[in-house]
C-alpha cells in the first residue's frame, strides 16, 4: 500500500538535505509553519481550539502519514516522540521551531526504513517456507505499533514473505494465461520474484532518502493542516504549480506520458499527438529515459541522473519555460543493451485534451422504427484557468450542449462520474444552463453568515428530459451541480449509493505574503484552507452524506472505504434553512416512482449487476477478515477459484455480449462531438465507441494487460451507462405521453 507521505509512486537517490547550501534560496520553513499556524487559527471554518489536544492530532497525523501501515516505527519510537513532542507541536509552530521536531522524527523514520530494507535484503537471499498457516493483515491501519524490535522484525518478515509469494503467483498466472491464449509470455524475461521485490524496496529506500527541506516541511505541514479537516492542506511551491496546470488543462513540456519502472528508469508510455515529442519524431513509445539535461549542454557532463528519481521530480526537470529545450538521455526501445542516445525536444504548451469536456450523440431506433437522439455530455472536472481565464469548462460545456440541441437531441445524460470537482464559479454558471435563474448553492462561513450564489442566466439553455450520472468519485463541484438539479426536480440522478460527500470550500492562500519583508517568499508555498461549507438550495449539506441518487445502481465501491465519511477529521453533516427564493419545479414531472420501478426490474434481470452484487458481498467479507494467507496451496486454490469464476462469467458474457452487439449495431448509431470538432465546424462523424480512441495520445501496449480476456462492453457502454440510457429513454417516453394526454403543462408542471 502506498502511504500518504509518498505522493508519487517513484523515488530518487539522494540524502536528507536539511542544511544543503544549494537550498539557500529556499524559504525559512520554521517561519512558514508559524505563519501557517496563525492563518489556520484565523481562517479555518471549524475554529478549533489551538491547544495540546490539537497538537496531538498534528502528532498522530504526521506519524500515520509517514508510516501508514505501521511497519517501520516501534512503540518505543512512538513513546520517545510522545514525551518530547505530542503536546508541544502547537507551541513549537508558533515559536518558529517546529521543523526541527519534524526533521528529527523523519530522520528516525529514515533510519527504520533503512534497517527494514537491510533486513529485507538478507531475507531475500534465503528461501521461504510457504507451507505453514501464517497470515498477514491486508491493512495494518488500525493495528498497534510493534512493541519491540523483535515484533517489528517478525511483522516485516511476513510482509516480505507475502510480497515474494504474491509476485511468484502473479508471474505464474501470467504465464498460464499466455499459454492458454496461445500468446507469447510477456513475463518471460521477468526477474526472479525475489529480485523484483528487492527492486521495489530499493525504490522505496531511494524515495525516503531523497528529501530536502521543502519535502520534510511539506510532509509535516500537510499533516498539521489536515488535522483541521481532510481538504485543508499545505501545498509546496512545486505542488501549487502542478495544481494550476491541472486546473487549466494545459502545461508547458514535451507532451509525453511517463511511468516509473521497478528497475529505476522512467519509461515513455504515451505521446500526445501533435505535441513537441510527437512532432520531433525521435522519442518513441517504451523508450527508457535515464538522464535529463535541463541546461541542454548536449554532453553527458550536463546530465542529471534520474534513475530511481520520483516521477514528479522527473516531470519538474522535463517541464520548463515555453520556447526552451530539454535534452533526454534515452535507451531506445528495442535497441542493443547499453545503447543510449541524446534527444533534444523544444518545450511547448500541451493541451490535456483527454481531460476536456466532450459530447456524444446516440441515435436509437426501436423495434417499430421510431428514432430518438440521446445526448451524452461528459465532464472530467470543473476546470478553469485561474490566472488568465482563457480556459473555462462552462464555456466548453455550453458549446457542446448547444451543438447537441442543434442536432435534435431528445434527452441529455450529464456524466459526472470520476469528476472530483474544481471551480465553484464554473458550476454556478453551468447550473444556470438547466434551471431558471435562482439559487444554485449556499455557502456559510465560520461566523454563520450565509451567502446564496445564484445562476447568472435568466433563462435556461436546455429544458428537456435529463439524467445526471454519478458515482462515489463525483465530489465537490459535481455534488453542487447534481444536488441543485435534484433539489429543483430538474433531473433524475442515477448512480452509486451516494456521491463522495465533500461539502466544503477551500481557498489557496499565499503564505509568502505573510513572511517578514526580507524573507525568501517565493518558495514558501500555499495554505489551501477550508473557509466555508456549502449547502444545496434546499438547505442540506452534501458534507459526509453526498448526493443520494433517485435511482441507485449496484457498484463495487459499495464494498470499499470510499467517501468523505471514511476520511480522518472530516467535518460533520448539517442543514441550514432553504434559500429564500428557492422555487423547485414540479416533482411529478420526473415520474420518479415509475422510473424507479422500471429500473429495478431491469437491474434484477441484469447479469452484470448480479455479478457486481456478488463481488460486493465477497469484497466486504475479505475486507472484514483483513487477512491474507501465506500458505501457497491455499493461495493457489483461491486463485484457481477466482479464475474459474472469471472464465465462467466470460463464457456467459461472450455469448450475451455478441447478441447485444448485434442489436446495438441495428439500433444504435454513435456520433462524437469534441471541442476540436466544434472549432473546425465539422459535421457529425459516426464512430465505434467500443474501440479506444487514439486521437489525443498514442499509448504503449501493455502486454500483460492484454492477457485480460474479459469481453469488452458492447458499444463501449458499461452496465451503469447503459442503464442511464434506459432511464432517460423511459423519461422521454413518459414526458411525451404526458404531453399528448394533456397532463404536462408547457412550464413543466403536471396537471
Amino acid at each position: 500500500m502506498i502511504t500518504p507521505w509518498l505522493r508519487s509512486a517513484t523515488a530518487a537517490i539522494g540524502l536528507l538535505a536539511i542544511s544543503n547550501p544549494a537550498c539557500a534560496q529556499q524559504a525559512d520553513f520554521n517561519e512558514v509553519g508559524r505563519q501557517m499556524a496563525i492563518m489556520l487559527q484565523n481562517s479555518h471554518f471549524a475554529r478549533l481550539p489551538y491547544n495540546a489536544e490539537l497538537s496531538r492530532k498534528f502528532f498522530d497525523d504526521y506519524l500515520n502519514d509517514l508510516d501508514f501501515q505501521k511497519l517501520y516505527f516501534t512503540q518505543g519510537d512512538i513513546d520517545v516522540f510522545n514525551v518530547k513532542y505530542a503536546d508541544r507541536l502547537h507551541t513549537l509552530l508558533l515559536q518558529g521551531n517546529s521543523i526541527e521536531a519534524a526533521t528529527e522524527i523523519y530522520g528516525v523514520f529514515r533510519e527504520r526504513v533503512e534497517e527494514r530494507i537491510a533486513d529485507a535484503e538478507k531475507l531475500l537471499e534465503g528461501d521461504f517456507d510457504f507451507t505453514g498457516d501464517e497470515t498477514v493483515m491486508m491493512s495494518r491501519k488500525d493495528a498497534d505499533w510493534p512493541k519491540t524490535d523483535e515484533e517489528a522484525k517478525t511483522v516485516w518478515a511476513n510482509q516480505i514473505k507475502e510480497a515474494v509469494l504474491a509476485e511468484t503467483l502473479r508471474q505464474e498466472m501470467i504465464s498460464k494465461m499466455a499459454k492458454e491464449q496461445g500468446k507469447d509470455d510477456p513475463g518471460a524475461d521477468d526477474l526472479d520474484p525475489r529480485e523484483k521485490v528487492a527492486l521495489r524496496y530499493k525504490r522505496l529506500l531511494a524515495s525516503v532518502r531523497d528529501v530536502d527541506d521543502e519535502d520534510v516541511a511539506n510532509y509535516f505541514l500537510s499533516a498539521v493542516a489536515r488535522a483541521y479537516d481532510p481538504h485543508t492542506d499545505y501545498m509546496s511551491f512545486r505542488e501549487m504549480n502542478r495544481f494550476k496546470d491541472g486546473m487549466k488543462n494545459e502545461l508547458v513540456g514535451i507532451g509525453a506520458l511517463l511511468q516509473a519502472e521497478e528497475d529505476g528508469a522512467t519509461v515513455i508510455k504515451g505521446i500526445v499527438v501533435g505535441g513537441p515529442a510527437d512532432k520531433g519524431g525521435q522519442l518513441k513509445l517504451n523508450d527508457r529515459v535515464v538522464a535529463v539535461d535541463t541546461l541542454n549542454s548536449g554532453s553527458s557532463e550536463g546530465m542529471t541522473d534520474i534513475m530511481f528519481m520520483k516521477i514528479d521530480k522527473v516531470v519538474d526537470l522535463i517541464r520548463g519555460k515555453q520556447g526552451t529545450s530539454v535534452a533526454l538521455k534515452v535507451e531506445p526501445s528495442g535497441g542493443a543493451p547499453g545503447e543510449t542516445k541524446i534527444i533534444v525536444i523544444g518545450r511547448e504548451k500541451v493541451e490535456l485534451k483527454d481531460e476536456q469536456a466532450n459530447g456524444e450523440l446516440i441515435e436509437l431506433k426501436d423495434d417499430e422504427g421510431k428514432t430518438r437522439r440521446i445526448g451524452i455530455l461528459t465532464l472530467p472536472s470543473f476546470y478553469a484557468d485561474f490566472d488568465q481565464g482563457l480556459t473555462r469548462c462552462s464555456v466548453d460545456v455550453e458549446r457542446i450542449l448547444v451543438r447537441l440541441m442543434d442536432e435534435g437531441m431528445d434527452g441529455l445524460i450529464f456524466d459526472l462520474r470520476n469528476n472530483g470537482g474544481g471551480s465553484l464559479e464554473e458550476v454556478r454558471r453551468m447550473t444556470g444552463f438547466f434551471v431558471p435563474q435562482g439559487p444554485v448553492v449556499q455557502v456559510k462561513n465560520t461566523l454563520g453568515q450565509k451567502q446564496v450564489k445564484e445562476s447568472d442566466s435568466g433563462k435556461p439553455i436546455y429544458t428537456g428530459p435529463m439524467v445526471v450520472l454519478t458515482d462515489k468519485s463525483s465530489a465537490s463541484a459535481s455534488e453542487i451541480l447534481a444536488g441543485a438539479l435534484q433539489d429543483y426536480n430538474r433531473a433524475v440522478i442515477v448512480g452509486d449509493s451516494s456521491t463522495f460527500g465533500k461539502g466544503t470550500v477551500q481557498q489557496p492562500m499565499d503564505i509568502g505574503r505573510m513572511l517578514p519583508l526580507f524573507a525568501v517568499r517565493s518558495k514558501a508555498g500555499y495554505l489551501k484552507v477550508t473557509i466555508q461549507k456549502f449547502y444545496r438550495p434546499s438547505g442540506s449539506s452534501t458534507q459526509m452524506d453526498g448526493v443520494v441518487p433517485s435511482i441507485v445502481l449496484p457498484s463495487i465501491t459499495d464494498a470499499l472505504d470510499v467517501g468523505e465519511s471514511e476520511l480522518e477529521n472530516a467535518l460533520p453533516h448539517d442543514r441550514i434553512s432553504p434559500a429564500s427564493d428557492f422555487r423547485p419545479l414540479d416533482a411529478q414531472a420526473l415520474f420518479l416512482p415509475k422510473l424507479q420501478e422500471l429500473s429495478e426490474e431491469r437491474v434484477k434481470k441484469s447479469k452484470d449487476f448480479t455479478y457486481i452484487i456478488e463481488d460486493v458481498i465477497k469484497a466486504k467479507e475479505r475486507l472484514k477478515e483483513n487477512s491474507v494467507s501465506l500458505n501457497r496451496q491455499q493461495r493457489e486454490r483461491e486463485l484457481e477459484q477466482a479464475d474459474e469464476l472469471k472464465k465462467e462469467r466470460n463464457l456467459e458474457r461472450l455469448e450475451r455480449f455478441k447478441k447485444m452487439a448485434e442489436v446495438d449495431s441495428e439500433q444504435y448509431t454513435f456520433y462524437r462531438i469534441t471541442l476540436d470538432d466544434l472549432e473546425k465546424g465539422a459535421d457529425l462523424q459516426s464512430y465505434d465507441p467500443s474501440k479506444e480512441s487514439g486521437d489525443y495520445m498514442r499509448r504503449a501496449v501493455d502486454e500483460t494487460a492484454s492477457l485480460d480476456d474479459t469481453p469488452k462492453w458492447p458499444s463501449g457502454l458499461n452496465a451503469s451507462k447503459r442503464e442511464a440510457i434506459h432511464v432517460l429513454g423511459d423519461l422521454i417516453e413518459l414526458t411525451e405521453t404526458a404531453k399528448l394526454v394533456g397532463t404536462l403543462r408547457s412550464d413543466g408542471s403536471v396537471r
